[in-house]
């Protein structure tokens, strides 16, 4: 809705801030649709958003020390009406808003992917080759629509706020991902020696790749590391130290969207063998801290399939007490996808402990605008109006996805010029 800072001598038209405080209007217009068609959403049978289980996968996310949890996470069963077909996602948001974009891709992309009947995209034929290109033109039409809609969206700015998205669909022994940012999805195989060894499906899209790089820079963005963090590099705007973001590729975060950000997925297909034991998606919150065999020895060793995912977020958190004692712990979200049948016999109903948990706190996790619009305070300019203070650099952290907003001030009305 609004446009990046392009030159010198440009501003927007409408700053971020008086856009949100249009949208927090529009959004008691709304709330009331707005609520009813997710409700019916996260009421669908075999789609879980909170911590939880089922027979082939189980998901947990935990806040960290940094405030909102903007970690977001589904497992969807029998997607698309398929009983051989299941999406995951894990999404990772930043910047003040960044729950929120969060919530809105892991509740719409899915519908985007779902649109679609995949029994006529994907060729009558066993080519793999043909079967990729099909899902691939899928994912990024789908991630195309989703950043558009975004960029529309009356009631979520994602001016400076953005997400990561790492997604999987598993249709019978096809397995494509989608990847946008710098969360990960990881494979555990067994190796000819029977031994588990794991395998990085997705690439963590950051700034310090070349390619990544030199796209940016072609686009007039900066991308370099602070002096106090080195290992960090960031994308900047051209004339301005902000916002630093450190991925190369999100959803949302317009202000960069004209300066080499995208939002195109890398796309991987994999034709899964009797070897694969499970897929983990995770936020970086996991792999900052844990190594991809870290990960799948904790999900192997786990005592239940219930409980793997959060036995992997409470080892992250204990490694990040250990390693970063000084700093704050990230926010971790993690899917544990099974694609063996379970150890035992007992089916257990799907979504059963999703449902519990729905139960027990009911209204959170869902992507209620009113209520995710009381996550934020709104102080009072001394000229009138609202400002938002927001600032990833309050205390010690070791990295923060995004370091600052940009300082865009609403042009005067005198200098204002009609179109």
């Amino acid at each position: 809705m609004g446009s990046c800072l392009g030159g010198e001598s440009r501003s927007p038209r409408q700053s971020p801030l008086k856009r949100r405080k249009k949208s927090m209007s529009m959004s008691m217009t709304t709330s009331s649709s707005f609520k009813e068609e997710h409700l019916h959403l996260h009421r669908i049978p075999g789609r879980m958003f909170l911590n939880g289980s089922s027979e082939f996968a189980s998901l947990y996310t935990q806040q960290g020390k940094k405030g909102t949890n903007q970690d977001a996470m589904i497992v969807w069963e029998d997607f698309g009406s398929r009983r051989d077909t299941v999406f995951c996602g894990v999404f990772d948001g930043h910047g003040p808003f960044g729950h929120m974009v969060a919530k809105r891709v892991r509740d719409s992309l899915p519908l985007k992917l779902r649109e679609v009947d995949t029994s006529d995209v994907l060729p009558p034929v066993n080519e793999a080759s043909e079967k990729f290109q099909a899902w691939k033109d899928l994912f990024l039409n789908a991630f195309k629509v989703m950043d558009r809609e975004l960029r529309m969206h009356t009631n979520i700015d994602c001016f400076c706020s953005g997400s990561t998205a790492v997604t999987l669909i598993k249709q019978g022994e096809d397995l494509i991902i989608g990847n946008v940012g710098d969360s990960r999805a990881i494979l555990c195989t067994r190796d000819e020696r029977n031994s588990l060894v794991a395998l990085q499906l997705t690439v963590d899209l950051k700034p310090n790749l070349p390619a990544e790089a030199e796209r940016i820079r072609k686009s007039k963005g900066r991308v370099f590391a602070l002096q106090e963090e080195p290992s960090v590099t960031r994308v900047w705007l051209p004339n301005n130290d902000s916002p630093g973001l450190a991925m190369a590729r999100a959803f949302g975060d317009f202000c960069l969207k004209d300066f080499g950000l995208i939002s195109i997925p890398d796309i991987f297909y994999r034709r899964l063998t009797e070897n694969d034991q499970f897929v983990v998606l995770a936020s970086d919150g996991i792999w900052d801290v844990l190594t991809n065999k870290d990960v799948i020895d904790i999900v192997a060793s786990a005592e239940s399939r219930s409980c793997a995912a959060r036995a992997v977020v409470e080892s992250a958190v204990r490694a990040w007490n250990h390693k970063y004692p000084t700093s704050k712990v990230d926010d971790c979200a993690v899917v544990c996808l099974f694609l063996t049948p379970p150890p035992n016999t007992i089916s257990m109903a799907s979504g059963t402990t999703q449902i519990r948990e729905e139960e027990e706190e009911e209204g959170i996790g869902t992507t209620d605008v009113e209520e995710d619009l009381v996550d934020h305070v709104l102080d009072e300019d001394p000229d009138g109006g609202d400002v938002i203070h927001w600032s990833a650099l309050d205390g010690v952290t070791r990295a923060n996805t995004l370091l600052n907003l940009p300082e865009f001030m609403p042009e005067e009305p005198h200098n204002k010029k009609t179109n």
